[in-house]
């Protein structure tokens, strides 16, 4: 069986016959505060755990592939200089997949100081997670959103957990087709892609007044016009009109570039107090008329609940 997590150490792991889990026998994350990130295999996802690790982070990659994200650890290692950084498996595309990475994580650790939520797809065809969702919303916003709730209880504990959604400015083009959410019928990729980020921005501004009594912020981000492998083309229309919604064209932000407004958020001082909010550049945005509207985020909210099985405000 596949370990949940893979030891960020070449040498010969120890063996937790009770969990079935590989542990390194030489991290010691109790000195560091902890973050998890998600899609941290490549692009924004990998730039931000390096610079997470060299501010004296502990780092969890959660990615989908073991091969892919220990290629990626290897490099990440290599790059920030850390041995403070660790693979634990995570497919955001299954439900099963998410809640045994948030057990394991919960049994491991006491609390988590930074959830950056970062993975994210373009579907350019309509395809299913094995749950049944459209992936663009699937992957984008309900694993997310699973993932999120089942790690309230250790953000809480933190001395001041944060998380971080990154969405994009395709989300003015967004809006939740409650009729149809998996997008069954004339499916496009724009379509789903702005549904799934306008998803981001409404889960942000309710989970943020959800949590109001605890020390957690939630913010969320445009990062730019990033070059990353979410899977869009920039030689096709697609990426084209993408790129439309989004600002600028052609691609022009390095990874490490369109990381720095997550890094800000998930670090700075100056937004520690800040939350319910949208990025850009590392400054606090307006958002469109649409983003804000409460009936919307709160029958968005209970249907996401409803879609990943969990009750009315579970582990908040």
């Amino acid at each position: 069986m596949m370990s949940n997590i893979i030891s960020n150490t070449m040498s010969t792991p120890v063996t937790d016959s009770t969990s079935n889990t590989m542990l390194n026998p030489n991290a010691d994350h109790k000195k560091n505060p902890i973050a998890i990130v998600t899609g941290a295999n490549s692009g924004m996802g990998l730039a931000t755990t390096i610079e997470l690790a060299r501010k004296g982070y502990h780092v969890i990659m959660a990615c989908r592939s073991e091969q892919r994200g220990q290629e990626a650890l290897q490099e990440a290692l290599r790059q920030s200089n850390s041995t403070a950084i660790e693979l634990m498996l995570c497919d955001l595309g299954s439900l099963d997949s998410i809640r045994r990475f948030a057990h394991s994580f919960n049994e491991r650790y006491d609390t988590l100081d930074v959830l950056m939520n970062n993975a994210g797809v373009v579907m350019v065809k309509r395809k299913e997670t094995s749950d049944g969702f459209e992936q663009s919303i699937g992957i984008n916003h309900l694993g997310h959103f699973l993932l999120t709730l089942l790690l309230i209880p250790p953000l809480r504990r933190a001395q001041q957990g944060r998380i971080v959604n990154v969405s994009s400015g395709a989300y003015k083009a967004g809006k939740i087709h409650f009729e149809d959410p998996h997008l069954h019928k004339r499916y496009n990729p724009i379509k789903g892609y702005a549904q799934s980020k306008l998803a981001n921005v409404l889960f942000t501004r309710i989970l943020a007044r959800k949590v109001a009594d605890s020390r957690i912020t939630v913010n969320c981000l445009h990062p730019g016009a990033v070059g990353t492998s979410i899977g869009v083309d920039r030689n096709t229309g697609f990426g084209t009109r993408i790129m439309a919604i989004v600002g600028k064209l052609p691609f022009f932000l390095t990874p490490e570039e369109g990381a720095k407004t997550a890094i800000y958020l998930a670090t700075s001082p100056e937004v520690a107090g800040v939350t319910g909010k949208y990025f850009y550049q590392q400054k606090e945005q307006k958002l469109q008329a649409h983003a804000t509207e409460d009936a919307v985020a709160e029958r968005f909210w209970t249907w996401s609940e409803q879609q990943v099985g969990l009750g009315s405000n579970d582990q908040l």
